[in-house]
């Protein structure tokens, strides 16, 4: 079976499912449409934005369908007249069965998570939040229940102790669009029969944890709100650092900042921070020398604040920021 023999279509929305589309198109794949959200409102004028995948789809004449419910019938009639053989998902939304069981090859997803641990929709910000040092990304079969399908194939990174959520999702990113490839590759091999594709079972990866372990621990990722971000000062200095890296730089850590003159500041984004162990600064309590720092205390020590934005401000590192105000 050749690359022109398998019609594929592409679910997809933000920046991150773009590079992969690009490697299907420039890697002779057959995409005979893509799938994205439909257009809303952003910023501070509302104006109408793209998503990067509608971007894409434009500048290289795909066809497009954005449909605002996946079970409308006219979406469902304009997907089965693409006769797709294979759908591919790549950071979309949760499909029905209608949807993912149309194609005689079915629907595989790319998860940027290393199977079964982090199921849900902000893997990569659990990852760097819960202090890891390895994640990657999976390829798996769609079932009914969310990110548990038939596991394809699965590839590790290391994430390293200073590396944010930023730099995971780009490495990840270009990561996924080779494993998306490598999986298309054995849907042509097995003739479009996807019965003889190895696949690992997740339920069986879970038994050999336990059985390593004697517990089995599986990390969700559900999905970030402003709560998650909010940091909490009297978590550990480690919890704290972590929670900043996974979420920098979007959506950003957060805090309420109380001046010397009794103003109150909030939300105060916190992009990028240090950590060190003792000193007799207390919970939550702020200390400046007004030129080069801004620490806070912490259950076990002091975190220094090195890149943060005050609200209506631009994002800046410390220094810049108190040389413009008078803190101390």
């Amino acid at each position: 079976m050749n690359k022109q023999d398998l019609r594929i279509v592409y679910m997809g929305t933000p920046d991150f499912a773009v590079p992969t589309l690009d490697a299907l198109v420039h890697g002779g794949y057959n995409v005979v449409g893509v799938i994205t959200m439909p257009d809303k409102p952003a910023g501070r004028g509302h104006k109408v934005q793209f998503s990067p995948v509608k971007e894409y789809a434009i500048d290289h004449n795909l066809p497009l369908l954005q449909p605002e419910k996946l079970k409308d019938e006219a979406f469902l009639a304009a997907l089965r007249e693409w006769r797709a053989d294979l759908q591919i998902v790549v950071a979309f939304r949760m499909l029905p069965e209608v949807v993912w069981n149309m194609p005689r090859c079915g629907t595989f997803n790319l998860h940027a998570a290393l199977l079964p641990q982090y199921r849900g929709a902000a893997p990569i910000n659990w990852a760097v939040m819960n202090g890891d040092t390895k994640t990657g990304a999976t390829t798996f079969f769609l079932d009914h229940d969310i990110d548990t399908g038939r596991i394809i194939l699965k590839e590790e990174i290391d994430i390293a102790a200073d590396e944010n959520v930023g730099s995971v999702h780009d490495r990840l990113m270009e990561l996924g669009k080779g494993l998306v490839c490598r999986t298309v590759d054995l849907v042509l091999a097995a003739d479009g029969d996807i019965s003889r594709i190895p696949t690992i079972d997740q339920q069986t990866l879970m038994s050999d944890l336990v059985k390593a372990t004697g517990i089995a621990e599986l990390r969700p990722a559900p999905k970030i709100f402003k709560e998650t971000c909010q940091i909490d000062w009297t978590a550990s200095a480690t919890k704290i650092y972590n929670q900043v890296r996974g979420l920098s730089p979007y959506p950003a850590a957060w805090t309420t900042l109380t001046l010397p003159s009794g103003e109150v500041l909030s939300p105060v984004k916190i992009y990028k921070v240090e950590k060190r162990g003792g000193g007799t600064l207390p919970i939550g309590q702020m200390a400046t020398d007004g030129r080069s720092y801004i620490e806070i205390g912490c259950a076990d020590g002091i975190i220094s604040l090195l890149e943060l934005q005050l609200p209506g401000k631009k994002r800046m590192d410390v220094k810049a920021l108190l040389n413009g105000m008078k803190l101390a």
